[in-house]
Parts: structure tokens; C-alpha cells; sequence
């Protein structure tokens, strides 16, 4: 599965945390979830943490999965 990429993040002075992908406002984050999420971001792989935080990581493998056995009817 290839590694995310093209996201990043500001903080706003009032806590308010947005998450772009390619430029383009993929998240906006505030309070309890916005501090949740910049501790995620120092302590994992930055790229990944926003993918997943912003629901961009289900790239890459739909279609193998939509061919498996058991999702077929």
C-alpha cells in the first residue's frame, strides 16, 4: 500500500487545528479532538495520522478487495 502524502497542518491561535491535503481543506479540528490530534501527530508518522484523521486512507486496495471471494455475490 503506498505511503500518504501531500497533507499538512496549522494550528490557529484560537486552537483551532485545519488539515489540508494537496492544498485543499480536507479537516477542520476544534478542542478536545484538535489537541487528541497534534499529539497523535508528534508521536506517529505525521503523513499517515492525517490521512486517517481526515478519512483519505482507503487508497489502493478497493479494487483487489472487491474481487475477493467473499465479497462477490
Amino acid at each position: 500500500m503506498p505511503t500518504p502524502s501531500g497533507f499538512t497542518h496549522q494550528q490557529r491561535p484560537d486552537g483551532t487545528v485545519e488539515v489540508r491535503h494537496h492544498g485543499k481543506v480536507a479537516a477542520t479540528l476544534r478542542g478536545p479532538r484538535a489537541e487528541e490530534f497534534l499529539d497523535e501527530v508528534e508521536s506517529g508518522d505525521p503523513q499517515l495520522v492525517m490521512a486517517r484523521w481526515t478519512g483519505n486512507y482507503k487508497r489502493g486496495n478497493e479494487r483487489t478487495a472487491k474481487q475477493h471471494p467473499r465479497n462477490r455475490r
